[in-house]
């Protein structure tokens, strides 16, 4: 399957985005959360720094996680579903090649998970 020449519908868009954007929403809330537990516990310069540190290193996690394009949807899903940020019941709607697709994905994840 050639990824960018896929085709989406405009209800698999839809599906698409929402589902895009409520991962977007828990992988926020979840990094708001950890930095505010980690906030509070700073005492020193040096630990005001590491959270710093901390939020540099989520940012850069989030953006190369978070990608919106069309061609690349098929790979971010799996990676959302994966880290914990959606369900796969979220995609309900798109066509069973994409559906497919992605379950391929997250099959060769939990089968390199086994193998390390």
């Amino acid at each position: 399957m050639d990824f960018r020449e896929l085709s989406w519908s405009g209800s698999e868009k839809k599906v698409a985005r929402r589902a895009y954007d409520a991962a977007v929403e828990v992988a926020l809330a979840r990094i708001m959360a950890e930095f505010k537990d980690k906030a509070s516990a700073v005492a020193t310069p040096a630990e005001m720094w590491e959270v710093e540190d901390y939020l540099r290193g989520k940012r850069r996690e989030f953006d190369d996680m978070f990608d919106y394009r069309y061609s690349q949807l098929l790979f971010v899903f799996p990676h959302l579903i994966q880290a914990g940020y959606l369900n796969e019941s979220a995609l309900a709607g798109l066509a069973q090649d994409k559906l497919e697709s992605i379950r391929e994905t997250l099959a060769f994840f939990a089968k390199r998970s086994v193998q390390a």
